[in-house]
């Protein structure tokens, strides 16, 4: 797989799946999303309901990724062999940190991830042993999230390390480690920092965005791609609308 600087597998867009329904995964590839990032951080999601969304992303021709809920070796390598195009990995801090998501998301001699070729990264081990090891080592992303003031003053060190694929900067939990506002000076200059870490790593670098709005103006800024809104937040904000509207017609 190339890799491209303008986004992820090529594509810009994307937004967080934090229900269960698989027809939300489904509902998202036909409004024409690039991809969707499954979250096991900040929900109750379980890895059956992971592995039934990338089923269904997969079908779709979706990219689905999924964000991991920590560090654990274990999570990366199931929800990997369950056919997620990647990893999101929460709270990246260290070169020493990257270092060991990189090897959890890589097959030996670059990392420590056990086979598990009779999985649907294996095709139910149906692919050769050596594509199922290639896709693995080559085309798995894994995405660190950078989300303190230590994680932004480290970037540079941790993008350039092999097999850090792309980097996603998460502005809530940047400003709320450091006790200032979203929008503050402060924040602002980490987050410049970390574009320039990634333009000269040569990776790419996302955020997320609750509105289109936002989601432009980060691509203009110079993100490579956004996670736009989620679906929860969706159906919310769109039942919410037609309340008001109707309840304002009477």
């Amino acid at each position: 797989m190339a890799r491209v600087r303008d986004g992820i597998n090529g594509g810009t867009l994307g937004t967080w799946i934090k229900l269960a329904s698989p027809e939300s995964v489904e509902i998202m590839a036909y409004a024409g999303f690039d991809f969707v990032v499954i979250d096991l951080e900040h929900t109750t999601l379980d890895l059956g309901a992971a592995s039934t969304h990338i089923a269904m992303a997969r079908a779709l021709g979706l990219d689905p990724l999924v964000r991991v809920p920590d560090h654990g070796r274990s999570a990366i390598q199931r929800v990997l062999d369950a056919g997620a195009a990647g990893v999101i990995v929460p709270h990246v801090d260290t070169v020493e940190q990257a270092r060991a998501v990189v090897r959890a998301t890589r097959f030996p001699p670059r990392g420590d991830r056990g086979s598990g070729g009779t999985s649907r990264a294996g095709r139910w081990g149906l692919l050769p042993r050596t594509d199922y090891f290639a896709y693995g080592n080559e085309q798995a992303l894994c995405v660190v999230q950078l989300e303190s003031e230590p994680a932004i003053r480290n970037a540079g060190e941790i993008l350039a390390l092999d097999g850090v694929d792309a980097a996603f900067v998460g502005p809530a939990d940047l400003s709320m480690s450091m006790g200032v506002a979203a929008g503050s000076d402060e924040v602002d200059r980490l987050v410049t920092s970390a574009l320039a870490a990634a333009a000269a790593a040569g990776v790419p670098i996302g955020t997320a965005s609750a509105t289109s709005d936002q989601a432009r103006a980060a691509l203009a800024r110079g993100y490579d791609y956004v996670v736009v809104s989620n679906d929860t937040s969706i159906l919310a904000s769109g039942s919410q609308a037609i309340v008001h509207a109707l309840k304002a017609a009477r």
